[in-house]
């Protein structure tokens, strides 16, 4: 079978890397959240004290799927460097890094020989600094950073004992003895979540989140210091004072012991929702952010237009420094029968860059259906009768009412079928406080309620797509011919050469047709760019040979000897080279608020997508910010789903602004903790699964049409996401108008947790990364009859309509590879 090599043939930068690095420099900037400042930022000076694990080892991201295996990551250290700075303890840090390398040797050997299952799932920890004497202080006494660093990542959360969350005894005191020895201690948190800040409290430091910005984080965080640029990020969730300020913190994941279930008591009070409503202090509250200069924002105007809310706002940037502003819209909804949390952002914007003086007019749209909220009782949703009162700000904490919208009755906005029904009784949280508002002189209006049309929905499985080109292949298949079509080739699918040669890719699909005309193609990790393997050759038999730190997780390193031999290329194998871009992680794209820009991102990565043949993108990842101990945080937005599906929603776009060329959303849903992910079963209120945990796919798939979309490992209050319906069926496409692929994550359908005959039966259309078991699965499905041959001929027909209209099928065509 012939085969074409996507990667360079040579190390060069080529052109697409150097301008993805602008766009990764670009997202960086505007991704750093500063929470607090004394006035020494921007520096004045020139000359600094840099210490912490994270000065020389910046985590650029987390673990797993989200890992990029790009080309180079500039450290805060090597950024500051580059950047004019004089580090004036440089010999303590040059110390710590030939320890740092030495320990990683010992790591090694001690693993050396055939790798364990815990040294495949973990990454190799930095050690840390040794403690800190008047000796390594070098010369100065102005300003010391201090970067706390912390990893995580899939299939593992942070665990409250081992100071994942909170700061470390020898951290506390390296602060304590800094914080006496300079006149400015800034402290930059590299870390993918939220950390418990209650020690450094009475130390008054100047904080920084710089999360996990990708590879060229500490370039950008240099010029954002010196004041050659500046902070524009807000946070996309709320830090609390102390984890215990965490509704229902100590039964999350492990620590109540029962990792089978996970019960979500408190239901739509997730993140500012909690705090807010019941008037719980934050120690940062949700989009939080100060900047180098000051603004004025004005709601020039605020009215009511059949049954969208329409603002223009005025901002003026009022301070003595250039900088952007993001305008924040929330919403007081009544209480009525239903329990309402005290607000909900509802729209948000980001200016262009101002100058001092300088202002920019936004215009931002709402539709009612965002102030609605769902009756499961009754299973709409409504406008319950009463004031809905409109804010503007820039957080959840510093917003002020515009408008009120009067509705005298209740209005009924769509009836659905329930779905994934609770099966036993929550205890959920339910708000009883009352709250005063400031109303004088806002403006008022009344809504009427012939603007509106109740909508309603025809549940069941559409007809099987059809189209000329579809047809044509599929009209060829039998029953075995699309199970093949329905189920990837396998987990050795990353290190397959046949077709396209992309080693690191997380699978592909059959290729067993090309004869009918179809193609096989490829599917990438994200969500902080692709992740492939570095450096590769391929032996003329097809054989992928490998270079020792170019695969994941270090396994090369722990390789034993004789394996390595058989795997070293030859002088014959053809090397090649594939260079993708490290951008910030989910969070940190939130945290720029930021749509243009993402949907830039967006681009970015399609770019490199076409460059390497890739069709579907594992991203990006949209799961809730429930807990700030979950491993994977940093793959997703926030914890409010309006923010994660519009910036989802950017990123999209971008993507798929190159024809065929998929976002493959994910994980669908309430996939928000990772330990036991596989079998354990999220017990959730379908209106906060609706509201919550579903309205950001919603947003995605309204607004930007991602193309595919990817179920969850977990069960919802019983059924294996993959296996229901509910889901994969009557929210995505009968309510919502998907008409994408539907795959499992990999594995979700083996034994013991979902079925793979129920799964493509139920609406999920592709089995991931598929194998033999599955294959027999289905097959013996059509036998006993949970598996139609209707069903596997629509989920085929799906995954061929994508396959076709790819953007791989208009660069190559079925006989290229035969």
């Amino acid at each position: 079978m012939k085969r074409i090599i996507c990667g360079q043939n040579d190390e060069k930068v080529s052109v697409l890397e150097r301008q993805n690095r602008e766009v990764a420099y670009e997202a960086a900037l505007e991704s750093f959240v500063l929470l607090k400042n004394d006035g020494c930022l921007p520096l004045k000076e020139k000359q600094i004290a840099l210490f912490g694990t994270g000065a020389t080892h910046t985590i650029k991201g987390g673990t797993g799927s989200g890992e990029v295996n790009n080309r180079h990551s500039i450290s805060i250290y090597e950024g500051l460097k580059d950047a004019g700075f004089s580090i004036s303890n440089e010999r303590y840090l040059k110390n710590y890094i030939d320890k740092e390398a030495k320990a990683h040797e010992d790591w090694i050997k001690a693993n050396k020989g055939m790798p364990s299952e815990s040294s495949l799932s973990k990454n190799y920890v930095l050690i840390d600094q040794e403690k800190i004497s008047e000796e390594d202080l070098g010369e100065g006494r102005e300003v010391c950073l201090y970067v706390l660093s912390r990893q995580s990542g899939e299939a593992a959360d942070k665990k409250l004992y081992n100071d994942d969350y909170h700061i470390k005894k020898n951290e506390i005191a390296d602060l304590s003895f800094l914080k006496e020895r300079y006149r400015h201690l800034i402290v930059v948190i590299n870390s993918g979540s939220s950390l418990d800040l209650s020690p450094l409290e009475e130390m008054n430091l100047n904080l920084i989140f710089y999360g996990q910005a990708g590879q060229e984080g500490g370039r950008a965080l240099a010029d954002v210091l010196s004041g050659e640029s500046y902070f524009s990020g807000k946070l996309s969730s709320t830090w609390a004072k102390s984890y215990e300020d965490i509704p229902f913190g100590d039964e999350f994941s492990y620590l109540n012991k029962d990792l089978d279930n996970e019960y979500y008591k408190e239901d739509i009070y997730v993140g500012y929702r909690y705090f807010d409503s019941f008037k719980v202090e934050p120690r940062f509250c949700f989009g939080y952010g100060l900047t180098y200069t000051s603004f004025e924002t004005e709601t020039t105007e605020a009215k009511l237009d059949g049954r969208k809310l329409k603002f223009q706002m005025k901002v003026t940037n009022t301070g003595g420094y250039k900088g952007k502003q993001v305008v924040q819209v929330y919403a007081s909804c009544p209480k009525g029968k239903l329990d309402k949390e005290y607000q909900r952002l509802i729209a948000f914007e980001k200016t262009k860059e101002l100058k001092p003086g300088e202002a920019e007019v936004l215009d931002l749209e709402v539709d009612m259906y965002g102030l609605s909220s769902y009756d499961e009782n009754e299973n709409v949703y409504l406008l319950e009768k009463g004031d809905y009162i409109i804010k503007v700000g820039d957080s959840s904490r510093n917003n002020k009412a515009v408008l009120v919208v009067e509705n005298k009755e209740d209005i009924v906005l769509s009836k659905h079928d329930a779905i994934c029904k609770t099966r036993e009784e929550l205890n959920r949280l339910v708000n009883g406080n009352s709250y005063e508002y400031d109303l004088r002189g806002v403006k008022r209006a009344v809504l009427d309620p012939k603007d509106f049309v109740t909508e309603t929905y025809v549940y069941g499985k559409p007809a099987v797509y059809s189209d000329e080109k579809v047809d044509a292949i599929l009209n060829q298949m039998n029953e075995k011919d699309m199970i093949d079509v329905v189920t990837g080739i396998g987990t050795m699918g990353m290190m397959d050469t046949n077709c396209f040669c992309v080693p690191g890719i997380a699978g592909k699909t059959t290729y067993k047709h090309l004869d009918k005309g179809l193609i096989s193609v490829t599917l990438a990790d994200g969500p902080g760019g692709l992740r492939l393997v570095r450096k590769s050759a391929v032996s003329k038999s097809g054989r992928i040979k490998m270079f020792k730190g170019n695969y994941l997780l270090s396994f090369m390193e722990i390789m034993p000897d004789w394996m390595l031999f058989f795997l070293k290329p030859g002088k014959k194998d053809t090397v090649f080279y594939q260079y993708a871009t490290a951008f910030p992680v989910g969070t940190n794209l939130a945290q720029t608020w930021n749509q243009k820009l993402v949907e830039k991102i967006g681009l970015s990565v399609s770019k490199e997508m076409d460059r390497y043949n890739i069709t579907y993108w594992l991203a990006p990842g949209m799961n809730i910010h429930k807990n700030p101990l979950c491993g994977r945080n940093f793959e997703y937005y926030s914890e409010d789903p309006v923010l994660s599906g519009k910036i989802s929603a950017a990123m999209t776009r971008g993507v798929q602004s190159i024809p065929g060329n998929y976002t493959t959303i994910k994980h669908f849903a309430c996939n928000n903790a990772e330990d036991n992910r596989g079998l354990s079963d999220s017990h959730v209120s379908q209106r906060a699964l609706r509201e919550i945990y579903l309205k950001g796919f919603e947003i995605n798939i309204k607004e930007a049409g991602s193309k595919s979309l990817m179920t969850a490992y977990n069960k919802i209050n019983g059924i294996y996401c993959p296996d229901s319906f509910d889901l994969c069926t009557k929210v995505l496409r009968n309510e919502w108008g998907f008409d994408g692929v539907v795959m499992t994550d990999w594995s979700s359908t083996k034994p013991g947790q979902g079925h793979t005959d129920l799964a493509v039966a139920n609406g999920n259309d592709m089995i991931m990364p598929g194998d033999k078991v599955d294959n027999k699965t289905l097959a013996e499905g059509l036998k006993k009859g949970t598996l139609s041959k209707e069903d596997l001929r629509w989920a085929s027909a799906n995954i061929i309509r994508s396959i076709v209209y790819s953007n791989a099928a208009k660069k190559y065509k079925a006989e290229d590879f035969r």
